[in-house]
């Protein structure tokens, strides 16, 4: 290593979650007003990921009263309380500066499917953080499996074990709607 990443170190984050362009987050920013300190949330689509090492920024942009607003962060700053990601966005590009161009639905960004790999590896990740800040209950009930159990999907259950039905969901739809076809409104 050289010498700036061995200077770099011990200021690098390790709380905070992974995240890439295309997905919404809640930064949870330091303020400080009049002398005193309140947290402000700063919630958005990640534009893009910048640099790296200590000077990694991030680019979070929402719509705020029908006016774009983008703000710029400092990955590791010690004024980011918090980095939460709310849904995971799937796009095809590292920038996503194509989004100041589109408004209302054509702004979307279709929702990525995980893996049952890579979500089992996202609540190890949270686990291990959240044992690593010392913090207790921070993953919700139910949310992580024990360690070393494997959960069967839905599909596979039988109705002895207790699971649903081994009917594929289309079927389960089809017996929900109205005879009638669909409803128009």
């Amino acid at each position: 290593m050289n010498e700036i990443h061995l200077v770099e170190q011990p200021f690098l984050r390790r709380d905070l979650p992974e995240f890439r362009p295309g997905d919404t987050v809640k930064v949870h920013v330091r303020v400080v007003e009049a002398g005193r300190e309140r947290i402000q949330v700063f919630q958005g689509v990640v534009l893009r990921r910048q640099g790296g090492g200590l000077r990694e920024t991030f680019t979070v942009r929402k719509i705020s009263f029908g006016v774009g607003v983008e703000r710029t962060f400092p990955l590791h700053s010690p004024s980011i309380a918090k980095i939460e990601v709310v849904s995971r966005g799937d796009v095809r590009r590292a920038k996503l500066y194509y989004l100041r161009g589109l408004r209302g639905k054509k702004a979307r960004i279709r929702e990525r499917r995980e893996m049952p790999a890579e979500i089992a590896r996202a609540q190890r990740l949270a686990a291990e953080t959240a044992a690593a800040s010392g913090t207790e209950g921070a993953i919700e009930a139910g949310a992580a499996p024990a360690e070393g159990a494997v959960e069967e999907p839905a599909a596979s259950r039988s109705p002895a074990s207790g699971g649903a039905t081994a009917e594929p969901p289309q079927a389960e739809e089809a017996a929900a709607a109205p005879a009638g076809g669909e409803e128009r409104g």
